[in-house]
């Protein structure tokens, strides 16, 4: 089933969204290094509210719905997914082991009959 990307175009009140989030989100971080004298309930509370309110303002506007159908779509997705089964997966594990010896026996082998042929044979410093 296909489906088609539809683009849209920003209003201006989703761009205003949009900055009044980023707003929020600078707010509350100066309000919390603003309060430094309160204890720190008051300062971690005040950062909290204005992310809440800056998540708010950003999931009402148009890049907050594609954010959330993105989401959805990818929860859709994972679910598709088989996964395999623990057998499957200690093969699997086996094999790449198995191959990652014999690649490095091959690497060492190679390493040292070049090593042999240069530094013994050609230029004799052996």
């Amino acid at each position: 089933m296909a489906t088609t990307q539809v683009e849209t175009v920003s209003s201006t009140a989703d761009k205003l969204k949009l900055a009044a989030a980023v707003a929020l989100v600078v707010l509350a971080v100066v309000a919390y290094y603003l309060l430094t004298g309160q204890s720190a309930w008051v300062r971690w509370a005040a950062l909290l509210i204005g992310l809440v309110a800056a998540a708010g303002a950003f999931l009402s506007g148009e890049h907050g719905r594609q954010l959330i159908a993105f989401g959805r779509d990818a929860v859709r997705e994972v679910k598709k997914v088989v996964w395999p089964g623990r057998q499957e997966t200690l093969q699997m594990t086996l094999y790449v082991f198995a191959f990652v010896v014999v690649m490095s026996l091959f690497l060492w082998l190679t390493d040292k009959t070049l090593e042999w042929v240069l530094y013994g044979l050609v230029l004799g410093w052996r």
